[in-house]
């Protein structure tokens, strides 16, 4: 048939009730309304991950801060956008968003960032982070052991903080907390 014009199937836009929907035990993300699935995490991210939870949950619970929580638990920034930082802080005026998931935008978020990860944690998250409005968003990277603090300012994000190696990293939404990376990423 000359001329027919053959319709593509239409990519699928996955939304937070699709994501609900799945009945395997794999984690994944819903990015834009695409579903990504999310490996298992190394021994190492989960001992940069153990190192760093206590030291914001200490600090935050020392200081009546707010809520400290670490992956999985889900995020819901939109109806296409569901994710799972590795750490959240919610603040304790904005507590309400914590529910049995968080449904809205954390104050903090950490994504400690592995090779399949890298392009995703990045680029994707911190523009998504950024347009939600999430204050700060810490990239951490165990194989160069850097940690980046960025910090919205009029919308955007600004590196508020950096070491590489040894050195420490503050936080702007923990006022006060400092972390050392030589502590963090043995």
């Amino acid at each position: 048939m000359r001329g027919a014009v053959v319709e593509r199937p239409k990519r699928k836009v996955w939304t937070y009730k699709d994501y609900l929907r799945l009945e395997d035990d794999k984690r994944y993300e819903v990015i834009n309304g695409r579903l990504e699935e999310m490996p298992a995490p190394t021994v190492l991210h989960q001992r940069v991950l153990n190192s760093l939870n206590v030291l914001m949950y200490l600090f935050s619970k020392e200081n009546g801060l707010g809520e400290v929580l670490t992956s999985p638990v889900d995020v819901i920034l939109s109806e296409t956008v569901v994710v799972q930082p590795d750490i959240v802080f919610v603040s304790e005026k904005r507590k309400d968003i914590v529910k049995e998931r968080i449904f809205g935008s954390p104050d903090l978020a950490v994504e400690i960032v592995s090779p399949s990860s890298y392009y995703r944690d990045r680029y994707e998250k911190f523009k998504l982070y950024e347009e939600f409005g999430i204050k700060e968003y810490w990239i951490v990277l165990p194989g160069e052991k850097v940690i980046e603090v960025w910090c919205l300012k009029d919308g955007k994000y600004v590196l508020h903080s950096i070491a590489a190696d040894k050195g420490e990293v503050k936080s702007c939404v923990l006022k006060g907390l400092k972390v050392k990376v030589e502590e963090v990423l043995k």
